[in-house]
C-alpha cells in the first residue's frame, strides 16, 4: 500500500465516540440508538455511575453533572439533545465523516 493510501484511510477513519454514561439512563440509551442509527460501531462508554473519579473527570472537562456527555473525536457535542439538534442541522454525519465543525 502506497503512503498516499495509507494517509487517505487514516483520514477516512472514524472518529473515536465516547459517551459518559449510567447503566439506566434513559437519555444515554437514545444518545446510543442515534449514533448507531448513522453507523456508529463502536463507542467507548465510561460508566459514573461505577466509578466517581470518571464522574469527577466528566464533570470538570464538560462543566456538567448529567449523563450522557458525548465527545465526537476532539469534539465536545454535550448531551442527548445537544446530539440530536446536531443530527437535526445536518451537522452529526459530518462531524462522524471526521470534518470539524
Amino acid at each position: 500500500m502506497s503512503a498516499r493510501a495509507q494517509d487517505d484511510d487514516l483520514a477516512s477513519a472514524p472518529p473515536n465516540v465516547i459517551m459518559y454514561t449510567t447503566a439506566i439512563c434513559p437519555f444515554c440509551l437514545r444518545a446510543e440508538q442515534l449514533l448507531r442509527a448513522r453507523g456508529v460501531c463502536g463507542i467507548e462508554k465510561i460508566r459514573v455511575d461505577l466509578d466517581p473519579v470518571r464522574r469527577d473527570e466528566m464533570m470538570r472537562i464538560t462543566g456538567r453533572r448529567t449523563v450522557p456527555q458525548i465527545f465526537i473525536g476532539d469534539y465536545y457535542v454535550g448531551g442527548c439533545e445537544d446530539l440530536q439538534a446536531l443530527d437535526r442541522e445536518g451537522n452529526l454525519a459530518a462531524l462522524l465523516r471526521g470534518h470539524s465543525l
